[in-house]
Protein backbone atom coordinates (compact mmCIF):
# COMPACT_ATOMS: atom_id res chain seq x y z
CA UNK A 1 0.00 0.00 0.00
CA UNK A 2 1.48 3.60 -0.70
CA UNK A 3 1.22 6.14 1.74
CA UNK A 4 -1.34 9.36 1.04
CA UNK A 5 1.48 11.65 1.09
CA UNK A 6 3.49 10.33 -1.33
CA UNK A 7 0.57 11.33 -3.91
CA UNK A 8 2.27 14.78 -5.36
CA UNK A 9 5.51 13.10 -5.75
CA UNK A 10 4.93 10.21 -7.31
CA UNK A 11 2.71 12.37 -10.46
CA UNK A 12 6.24 14.31 -10.23
CA UNK A 13 7.72 10.93 -11.06
CA UNK A 14 5.75 10.02 -13.59
CA UNK A 15 5.88 13.47 -15.02
CA UNK A 16 9.92 12.90 -15.33
CA UNK A 17 9.83 9.41 -16.11
CA UNK A 18 7.77 10.26 -19.07
CA UNK A 19 9.94 13.64 -19.76
CA UNK A 20 13.44 11.18 -19.37
CA UNK A 21 11.43 8.34 -22.42
CA UNK A 22 11.07 11.30 -24.49
CA UNK A 23 14.30 13.23 -24.29
CA UNK A 24 16.32 9.83 -25.00
CA UNK A 25 13.69 9.24 -27.94
CA UNK A 26 14.43 13.02 -29.57
CA UNK A 27 18.35 12.50 -29.18
CA UNK A 28 18.56 9.08 -29.83
CA UNK A 29 16.55 6.58 -30.70
CA UNK A 30 18.41 3.56 -30.55
CA UNK A 31 19.61 4.31 -26.79
CA UNK A 32 16.00 4.96 -25.58
CA UNK A 33 16.04 1.79 -23.33
CA UNK A 34 18.07 4.05 -21.17
CA UNK A 35 15.38 6.26 -20.42
CA UNK A 36 13.19 3.38 -19.72
CA UNK A 37 15.61 2.25 -17.39
CA UNK A 38 16.05 5.58 -15.69
CA UNK A 39 12.74 6.37 -15.65
CA UNK A 40 11.73 2.86 -14.36
CA UNK A 41 14.39 3.16 -11.62
CA UNK A 42 13.02 6.63 -10.55
CA UNK A 43 9.27 5.17 -10.37
CA UNK A 44 10.36 2.28 -8.17
CA UNK A 45 12.38 4.34 -5.84
CA UNK A 46 9.51 6.75 -5.26
CA UNK A 47 7.53 3.77 -4.74
CA UNK A 48 9.26 2.07 -2.51
CA UNK A 49 9.83 5.33 -0.37
CA UNK A 50 6.32 6.36 0.02
CA UNK A 51 4.90 2.16 0.63
CA UNK A 52 2.69 1.78 3.84
CA UNK A 53 2.75 -1.88 5.19
CA UNK A 54 -0.02 -2.55 6.89
CA UNK A 55 1.07 -3.80 10.38
CA UNK A 56 -1.61 -5.34 13.21
CA UNK A 57 -0.09 -5.35 16.70
CA UNK A 58 -0.96 -9.06 18.27
CA UNK A 59 -1.43 -7.39 21.84
CA UNK A 60 -2.76 -4.20 22.89
CA UNK A 61 -0.25 -3.29 26.18
CA UNK A 62 -0.11 0.30 27.38
CA UNK A 63 2.93 -0.72 29.49
CA UNK A 64 4.39 -1.41 26.45
CA UNK A 65 5.99 0.99 23.97
CA UNK A 66 6.30 -0.47 20.33
CA UNK A 67 8.92 1.28 17.84
CA UNK A 68 7.21 4.32 16.42
CA UNK A 69 9.40 4.28 13.37
CA UNK A 70 11.47 1.75 10.59
CA UNK A 71 15.21 1.85 10.81
CA UNK A 72 18.51 1.50 13.56
CA UNK A 73 18.69 2.15 16.90
CA UNK A 74 21.86 5.11 17.08
CA UNK A 75 21.49 6.33 20.43
CA UNK A 76 20.38 5.12 23.91
CA UNK A 77 21.27 7.49 26.61
CA UNK A 78 20.44 9.40 29.93
CA UNK A 79 19.78 12.92 28.93
CA UNK A 80 18.29 15.65 30.19
CA UNK A 81 15.11 17.11 28.28
CA UNK A 82 14.21 20.78 28.45
CA UNK A 83 11.26 21.17 26.29
CA UNK A 84 8.76 19.44 28.24
CA UNK A 85 9.84 17.31 30.98
CA UNK A 86 13.17 19.80 32.39
CA UNK A 87 14.29 16.59 33.60
CA UNK A 88 16.51 13.53 32.92
CA UNK A 89 14.99 11.03 30.37
CA UNK A 90 16.13 8.15 28.91
CA UNK A 91 16.58 8.62 25.13
CA UNK A 92 16.32 6.27 22.19
CA UNK A 93 17.12 7.63 18.89
CA UNK A 94 16.02 5.47 15.28
CA UNK A 95 17.34 6.83 12.42
CA UNK A 96 15.35 6.03 9.06
CA UNK A 97 17.36 5.95 6.28
CA UNK A 98 16.41 6.77 2.63
CA UNK A 99 15.03 3.43 2.44
CA UNK A 100 13.23 2.59 5.11
CA UNK A 101 9.32 2.98 5.72
CA UNK A 102 8.92 6.32 6.54
CA UNK A 103 5.53 5.82 8.24
CA UNK A 104 5.90 7.28 12.00
CA UNK A 105 3.15 5.23 14.55
CA UNK A 106 1.64 5.77 18.00
CA UNK A 107 4.15 3.44 20.45
CA UNK A 108 0.67 3.42 22.69
CA UNK A 109 -2.86 4.01 23.45
CA UNK A 110 -3.27 7.69 25.15
CA UNK A 111 -3.94 11.16 24.64
CA UNK A 112 -2.09 13.88 23.06
CA UNK A 113 -0.79 16.01 25.91
CA UNK A 114 1.66 18.43 23.88
CA UNK A 115 2.03 19.05 20.31
CA UNK A 116 4.94 21.89 18.95
CA UNK A 117 6.44 22.50 15.82
CA UNK A 118 9.55 24.14 15.66
CA UNK A 119 11.30 25.47 12.51
CA UNK A 120 15.15 25.01 11.74
CA UNK A 121 18.42 23.82 10.14
CA UNK A 122 18.38 20.57 8.24
CA UNK A 123 21.47 19.10 9.67
CA UNK A 124 22.60 15.56 8.85
CA UNK A 125 20.12 13.37 11.41
CA UNK A 126 23.11 11.66 13.16
CA UNK A 127 24.40 15.54 13.78
CA UNK A 128 24.63 15.78 18.01
CA UNK A 129 22.38 19.19 17.46
CA UNK A 130 20.12 17.75 15.23
CA UNK A 131 17.73 16.92 17.79
CA UNK A 132 17.53 20.75 19.41
CA UNK A 133 18.05 22.80 15.92
CA UNK A 134 16.92 21.20 12.62
CA UNK A 135 12.89 21.22 11.74
CA UNK A 136 11.09 19.36 13.93
CA UNK A 137 7.76 18.60 15.76
CA UNK A 138 7.87 16.90 19.88
CA UNK A 139 4.81 14.98 20.89
CA UNK A 140 3.93 14.02 23.99
CA UNK A 141 1.32 10.80 24.40
CA UNK A 142 0.09 10.36 27.95
CA UNK A 143 -1.28 6.28 28.60
CA UNK A 144 -2.71 8.52 32.44
CA UNK A 145 0.33 6.49 34.14
CA UNK A 146 3.55 7.44 31.35
CA UNK A 147 4.12 10.21 29.44
CA UNK A 148 6.63 9.29 26.77
CA UNK A 149 7.71 12.50 24.01
CA UNK A 150 8.78 11.63 20.52
CA UNK A 151 10.48 13.96 18.10
CA UNK A 152 10.22 14.18 14.73
CA UNK A 153 13.46 15.60 13.46
CA UNK A 154 14.35 16.49 9.92
CA UNK A 155 17.30 15.43 8.10
CA UNK A 156 19.71 16.64 5.40
CA UNK A 157 17.24 15.35 2.86
CA UNK A 158 13.74 15.27 5.00
CA UNK A 159 12.51 18.76 3.92
CA UNK A 160 9.05 17.84 4.98
CA UNK A 161 7.51 16.98 8.39
CA UNK A 162 3.99 15.75 8.78
CA UNK A 163 2.07 15.41 11.96
CA UNK A 164 -1.64 14.54 11.84
CA UNK A 165 -2.30 15.10 15.89
CA UNK A 166 -3.26 17.79 18.45
CA UNK A 167 -2.71 18.85 21.81
CA UNK A 168 -6.39 16.94 23.36
CA UNK A 169 -6.61 14.06 20.51
CA UNK A 170 -7.42 10.25 21.89
CA UNK A 171 -4.85 8.03 19.87
CA UNK A 172 -4.56 3.91 19.65
CA UNK A 173 -1.52 2.12 19.46
CA UNK A 174 -0.25 1.58 16.38
CA UNK A 175 -2.00 4.10 13.94
CA UNK A 176 -0.30 6.25 12.26
CA UNK A 177 0.55 9.98 13.35
CA UNK A 178 3.05 11.25 11.11
CA UNK A 179 5.31 10.71 8.65
CA UNK A 180 8.81 12.43 7.50
CA UNK A 181 10.00 12.47 3.56
CA UNK A 182 13.22 11.44 2.14
CA UNK A 183 15.50 10.21 5.48
CA UNK A 184 15.49 11.60 9.47
CA UNK A 185 15.32 10.13 12.40
CA UNK A 186 12.60 9.68 15.58
CA UNK A 187 14.19 10.25 19.27
CA UNK A 188 11.84 8.88 22.07
CA UNK A 189 12.37 10.18 25.69
CA UNK A 190 11.36 7.45 28.26
CA UNK A 191 10.67 7.82 31.92
CA UNK A 192 13.93 6.72 33.72
CA UNK A 193 12.91 3.28 35.24
CA UNK A 194 11.66 2.41 32.15
CA UNK A 195 13.14 -1.34 31.03
CA UNK A 196 15.39 -1.01 27.77
CA UNK A 197 14.36 -3.90 25.32
CA UNK A 198 16.69 -2.63 22.17
CA UNK A 199 20.77 -2.60 21.78
CA UNK A 200 22.69 0.09 19.91
CA UNK A 201 22.87 -0.79 16.25
CA UNK A 202 19.31 -2.43 16.31
CA UNK A 203 17.22 -2.57 13.28
CA UNK A 204 13.80 -2.03 14.14
CA UNK A 205 10.47 -1.94 12.74
CA UNK A 206 7.13 0.31 13.37
CA UNK A 207 4.61 -2.09 15.56
CA UNK A 208 6.66 -5.02 15.29
CA UNK A 209 9.58 -4.19 17.96
CA UNK A 210 9.22 -3.51 21.32
CA UNK A 211 11.49 -0.94 22.39
CA UNK A 212 10.84 -0.29 26.17
CA UNK A 213 8.88 -1.85 28.56
CA UNK A 214 7.44 1.29 31.35
CA UNK A 215 6.97 0.51 34.90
Amino acid sequence: MIHKEGTVSILIAVAVSFALVSLFNWLTPNMQWIGWTLAIALLIIILQFFRNPKRTINSYDDNLVYAPADGKVVIIEETQEDEYFNAKRLMISIFMSPINVHVNRSPFSGVIKYFKYHAGKYLVAWHPKSSSENERTTVVFSNGKSEVLLRQVAGALARRIVCYVDKGDEVKQGEDFGFIKFGSRVDIYLPLDAKIKVNLEDVVKGNKNIIAELS
